[in-house]
């Protein structure tokens, strides 16, 4: 942790593709295409990813991420699980199975990166228990940092079901990642129109950081776990654009929960969130700025992935916001 305590830059949205989980969890897959095929292809169940290459690239070479991060001026960085392999639609058996598999191989990819690389740990999230299980053995045992979790669960993210998962968290002081997933390599029918210019990417997952955002808020998720530590992806989708009209409804619609009906409770919910700011333009930045607490707000980049941009790495990280402190405090690291 030495390197994390004094780095300049930390990125903490980043993914991998790990070779060791390939076929593990049986017709699901995940499969890959041969070396060289083209285009390469990633499958997960009937959903079939094409035209990304894996192989000889960041996602899945250790040493390469390393040089990329150095390309590029990232001084540590947080890996969590590939959102196309959350695999909740799994039994029970097969999905702990994969993600026991999976942080078993993360840990050791982690182990190559030269106290430069973290992680978060995938987690079987069809049952709770097994989940909660495996968070533990992810954390004690081999040293990830957290939890990253889907928004696409079986079960909304203030469901009762929830509340024992956040309480392990606590207990543990490790924060959890959420980032979503398209609906289709969950096996769930989707709007046709989604499967047109990539939507179920674009949209989807807006909609999806949208939705996780407002039941975490709404649902009170947060006034129940007053220590837990969440951060959504993308800069919470949409939420800072709609933020005003959601206000409004928690002071005038009937249904509104009891935290949030005195003066400033919703922005005081709003604050205690924590965002990534990778969302590809200036104002969009300074609209999650102005609702999002700016020591809450964490530098990431979707490393090597398809909006992966580091021509403005310095105009998000020359503002008054330490991110990297910001990092720090989110991943417990002193």
């Amino acid at each position: 942790m030495e390197i994390a305590k004094n780095a300049k830059v930390i990125d903490i949205h980043a993914h991998a593709v790990l070779l060791e989980t390939i076929g593990a969890a049986g017709e699901l897959g995940p499969f890959i295409s041969e070396v060289g095929e083209k285009p390469p292809w990633f499958k997960i169940g009937d959903y079939c990813l094409e035209g990304v290459n894996y192989h000889n690239s960041p996602f899945t070479d250790v040493f390469l991420r390393l040089e990329m991060m150095d390309s590029v001026g990232i001084d540590y960085q947080v890996i969590g699980p590939n959102p196309l392999t959350y695999l909740y639609q799994a039994d029970r058996h097969t999905g702990m199975s994969f993600c026991r598999t999976h942080n078993d191989a993360l840990s050791n990819q982690l182990k190559l990166g030269k106290g430069r690389l973290g992680g978060f740990a995938a987690l079987p999230m069809q049952n709770i228990e097994d989940a909660i299980e495996e968070l533990d053995r992810a954390v004690s045992e081999l040293g990830l940092l957290g939890a990253g979790i889907g928004t696409n669960l079986p079960f909304s993210l203030d469901s009762p079901e929830m509340d024992n998962f956040y309480d392990k968290l606590v207990a543990l002081n490790a924060p959890v990642y959420i980032h979503p997933t398209t609906p289709s390599t969950l096996g769930k029918v989707t709007d046709k129109r989604m499967e047109r210019f990539d939507l179920d990417i674009m949209l989807g997952f807006t909609a999806e950081e949208t939705l996780a955002t407002i039941e975490l808020i709404f649902g009170g998720v947060l006034n129940r776990h007053p220590e837990l530590d969440i951060c959504v992806s993308h800069g919470g989708g949409a939420i800072s654009f709609i933020a005003g009209r959601l206000k409004l409804a928690a002071q005038s619609r009937p249904w509104t929960p009891e935290h949030l009906t005195a003066d400033g409770a919703f922005e005081s919910q709003f604050s205690r969130l924590w965002f990534d700011v990778h969302v590809h333009n200036s104002d969009s930045f300074n609209l999650l700025r102005k609702w999002a607490n700016k020591d809450h707000l964490l530098f990431g980049t979707n490393f090597s992935g398809w909006d992966h941009r580091s021509d403005n790495l310095n105009e998000v990280l020359s503002t008054d916001i330490d991110f990297a402190d910001n990092a720090r405090k989110f991943l417990r690291i002193k």
